[in-house]
């Protein structure tokens, strides 16, 4: 399981913004469309939802499952890999909606990474 968390929150709303689930979820397909087709090609067995509420305070993305780099001839029969965008907490972070869909793009790519078996140390290291 790996996640996403915004930097320096720690609960705190920072700004707030109301984004209907419908607009968010174009916000989410629209960054899915950002992502290069050589690697939405290879990815595999996962699926990617938006959920209103994290599981836990502070959590943005979340990504469940086995990456692809951990995969071997074994991986046969497995429920799909799971990544969850976090609506509300967002929503609560940001002030305007274009703070929202960069947002949404950075969280959607990081979790697509842990999908690729990128862990977040490599993830800062690149600038994520």
């Amino acid at each position: 399981m790996r996640l996403h968390l915004y930097p320096g929150s720690r609960g705190r709303m920072t700004g707030v913004i109301e984004i209907s689930r419908e607009k968010f979820e174009e916000l989410v397909a629209e960054a899915l469309d950002t992502i290069p087709p050589e690697l939405t090609k290879v990815m595999d067995n996962v699926v990617l939802v938006v959920v209103d509420d994290p599981p836990e305070p502070d959590l943005l993305g979340l990504y469940t499952g086995i990456p692809l780099t951990e995969r071997g001839e074994w991986y046969a029969g497995v429920l799909p890999d799971r990544i969850e965008i976090y609506r509300k907490p967002i929503c609560s972070i940001c002030e305007t909606e274009e703070q929202v869909i960069e947002e949404v793009q950075i969280t959607v790519i990081h979790e697509i990474a842990h999908h690729f078996g990128i862990d977040d140390d490599r993830l800062h290291e690149l600038g994520w």
